[in-house]
């Protein structure tokens, strides 16, 4: 048996937290719905902390992290399946928010639906709910199914969350490395090659090219440290700036997708994330125009964003979406081929969601692959670096001994 702690409300409103002892999780919520309780969440041992909130742009207040946001939208979707009121949720919510910025942003919305304004109005005035979300929950309460429709939205921001901290993940090993590199080079051309600079000085005769050049390497980070540091963080802001403008962005995102493996992975990344929120659209009652310029605005990479706002021009001239994708979008020729299978089936949501599901496992052979290349190579890198500063130096001292001789 395992301790589970939970978040519940009663049929009232009430909240309701506490532990419950269980042989599983499934088994713990249904004991606590057996109480009369209705479930928010269950988890084992304690109850989760909520990550550190990011601001609003829109109220310059604290408001929903990423993990805040998504806690928010199942556990909405769970009480209004329940039967709750609107409004009633909404106060249950804010109750239990584990953050005063997040129960505050909770109270204020639960105020602008009891004045008169729809959800989707309400959550328009706060950043954390984006253009994606508050379309969604539009649809939904058009079609009169917001339950469900926040239940899919639940369930697309767990799975876009998941594929990013694949990705980040995968990278900070490989990043580990590179630091762990770069600080070796450092240490032994301002620490060890100093050491012998008096006895290379003493020779007289001049030093081989290859010790020469390290010896004035371990000179010039020791000499002019401040310089280098400085040029590097002009370089940094020099850099950030640049990218700012959308011109640079866009030559920059397009050079990126033309990187070897590296291009591959951003690009099936993107066409994971880009099927995904087409579908979830779409299956939520948005129009195909209006999803397919919505989906374009959630891609990171400015070439794929402006070749789906385009194509969602053209498809309100009354074009296919397969046709001017393939001529506006640098997406895998298999996604298109099944976004052209979906329209012609009449089934293009659950194709999309197909595409979706390919190109997330093609993700992960990806990253695999990358990081079968880098991890080697960054270890060979350095091991050469590492071996060309000795051997340069050992070159030096044996001139040094044939002197001696």
């Amino acid at each position: 048996m395992a301790t589970y702690s939970y978040r519940a409300v009663s049929a009232q409103g009430e909240t309701h937290e506490g532990t419950v002892e269980a042989s599983s999780e499934t088994e713990a919520g249904r004991m606590i719905s057996d109480a009369g309780l209705i479930v928010l969440s269950v988890q084992a041992g304690g109850a989760a902390r909520s990550q550190r909130p990011v601001r609003s742009r829109r109220r310059g207040r604290q408001t929903f992290g990423e993990k805040e946001l998504l806690l928010f939208t199942r556990e909405l979707a769970v009480l209004l399946k329940a039967g709750l009121p609107l409004d009633s949720a909404l106060s249950v919510l804010g109750q239990v928010a584990s953050e005063p910025a997040v129960a505050a942003v909770v109270s204020e919305v639960r105020d602008a639906v009891r004045g008169g304004r729809t959800l989707s109005r309400a959550l328009d005035e706060h950043q954390a709910f984006g253009r994606f979300y508050v379309n969604m929950v539009r649809a939904g309460e058009a079609g009169g199914v917001l339950d469900e429709v926040l239940g899919r939205l639940a369930e697309h921001l767990e799975r876009s969350r998941a594929l990013r901290e694949t990705v980040v993940s995968a990278l900070i090993y490989p990043a580990i490395l590179l630091g762990v590199a770069l600080i070796s080079v450092v240490v032994l051309l301002v620490f060890v090659v100093p050491q012998f600079s008096d006895l290379f000085a003493d020779m007289g005769k001049a030093l081989p090219l290859p010790t020469r050049v390290v010896i004035a390497a371990g000179e010039i980070l020791t000499g002019y440290w401040w310089l280098l540091a400085g040029l590097v963080v002009a370089a940094v802001v020099t850099g950030r700036r640049m990218l700012q403008r959308p011109e640079v962005q866009r030559k920059a995102d397009h050079w990126l997708l033309g990187l070897p493996l590296f291009g591959e992975l951003v690009l099936k990344a993107e066409t994971t994330r880009f099927s995904r929120t087409f579908s979830t659209l779409l299956r939520s009652g948005v129009s195909v125009s209006e999803a397919l310029s919505i989906a374009g605005a959630t891609a990171s990479n400015r070439v794929i964003e402006a070749s789906v706002a385009a194509a969602a021009e053209e498809v309100r001239r009354g074009r296919r979406i397969s046709d001017v994708l393939r001529e506006t979008s640098p997406f895998p020729p298999l996604a298109l081929h099944l976004v052209r299978v979906g329209e012609e089936s009449g089934d293009l949501e659950g194709m999309l969601e197909q595409v979706a599901e390919i190109f997330d496992g093609e993700v992960q052979a990806t990253i695999k692959r990358l990081l079968a290349i880098l991890e080697p190579a960054l270890i060979l890198g350095l091991g050469v670096v590492i071996a060309g500063i000795i051997i340069s130096i050992l070159i030096a001292i044996l001139g040094v001994n044939e002197l001696a001789f």
